[in-house]
């Protein structure tokens, strides 16, 4: 559903941040060819960190900042009605995350469909493939660490929520210790759960391991809390500020300070617990997290302190959308690659049409790859920037 925006209660700089972060993941998720991508726009093969890493996990502690606004509204205090809301939420936007694997698997299926079957065989292969669709994802992560948070923030006292990310990170380390959790194969307990409950067909195919498996959120929970908490630090601790300028100085400070213990933090307990995405470590959680409160305290002095504005317009078209816009990239992605336009004597798809007879022609494989992203990340924010112009919220 769209409605009017009230920009006017939003935090510009929190939308800016969130506008980067699924700018981000439209552009690494968009390659040109995913045999020649930058050094920096791959995600680190199994231990390690690159900027590619920090957009997903910035979204989350993002996500965890807004549930903290959002959730204002109800005093947080638990309702049913407050319930039935985030529980609606969750299932759709954890639908929407499978709708777009379905979806992928039902276009490229009719790109390569058997030619000696029937057409309604043909349909029926490509609609029914729920028996090897993968069940997680993105969006599903989203969708979970959302719910866990939301109905955590309502029903539990505040105060106690930093003993609570600390038990799960704990936790969730002493497990990793002693199953193998380190170990990039299947003798891992993370790939082993994932695994039993889920089975292989509905798992991404990555030695074993589910990178948004069901063990893993547990610490994508903590993650989202963290932003939550951060939330609260930020908006409760300038409540006192007597003025716009002490206001901001007080956001400013808190963020700064948190960024530099939980970045700090992350990166010295490096040596007993390697960062890693893939399997949601606790460094990695600490050290993204300090890295986006880092990032946020820098955007909220650029764009409020000293009033730099115009540059925002850009990505605060996709922060304003986020959801909507990290869907229309996945969309718009597989839509490019299996329809075929008639190009000379024959047909070419959308994106070898863009990659390959637009950047490949005249530049090296790795540019063009590149420079296609980047038109794609375009193409996404000139249906975003519409929306913006508009100021419409698109609502899940």
């Amino acid at each position: 559903m769209s409605t009017p925006a009230k920009t006017n209660k939003r935090i510009l700089a929190l939308d800016i941040l969130r506008g980067i972060t699924i700018a981000g993941m439209i552009l690494v998720n968009n390659p040109g060819t995913w045999g020649h991508i930058y050094a920096p726009l791959r995600h680190a093969e199994w231990n390690g960190l690159t900027p590619t890493d920090l957009v997903f996990p910035f979204f989350m502690f993002i996500m965890g900042i807004s549930t903290y606004i959002s959730l204002k509204k109800y005093n947080f205090q638990f309702s049913s009605a407050a319930l039935m809301k985030i529980l609606k939420r969750t299932v759709v936007i954890f639908l929407i995350g499978m709708a777009i694997g379905w979806f992928s698997r039902f276009c490229r299926y009719w790109v390569s469909a058997p030619e000696d079957l029937s057409f309604f065989e043909n349909l029926w292969n490509s609609v029914w493939t729920f028996d090897r669709m993968r069940i997680l994802g993105v969006m599903q992560r989203l969708a979970l660490c959302y719910c866990a948070t939301s109905i955590i923030a309502l029903t539990m006292k505040h105060k106690h929520i930093p003993y609570l990310i600390v038990s799960l990170l704990v936790g969730y380390f002493i497990l990793l210790m002693c199953g193998n959790g380190f170990a990039y194969n299947e003798t891992n307990v993370l790939s082993v759960v994932d695994r039993a409950i889920l089975t292989p067909v509905h798992m991404y195919k990555d030695n074993g391991i589910e990178p948004e498996g069901l063990l893993s959120t547990i610490p994508a929970i903590a993650h989202v809390l963290l932003g939550f908490y951060v939330g609260k630090l930020m908006l409760d601790g300038s409540k006192q500020a007597e003025d716009r300028a002490s206001f901001l100085n007080s956001q400013i400070t808190t963020l700064f300070l948190v960024g530099t213990i939980l970045t700090f933090s992350g990166l010295l307990l490096e040596y007993g617990c390697p960062i890693n995405k893939k399997i949601w470590s606790p460094t990695f959680v600490l050290t993204t997290c300090g890295l986006a409160s880092s990032l946020l305290a820098l955007l909220i002095w650029i764009i409020d302190v000293k009033g730099y504005k115009k540059w925002c317009t850009f990505f605060e078209s996709f922060g304003v959308n986020p959801l909507f816009m990290y869907v229309l990239g996945g969309v718009l992605g597989i839509l490019f690659s299996c329809i075929r336009i008639p190009w000379g004597e024959g047909t070419i798809s959308i994106h070898s049409l863009i990659y390959k007879e637009m950047y490949l022609s005249w530049m090296d494989t790795t540019t063009a790859s590149l420079a296609y992203a980047i038109t794609f990340v375009a193409i996404n924010w000139c249906i975003g920037y519409q929306l913006y112009k508009r100021k419409i919220y698109i609502k899940i």
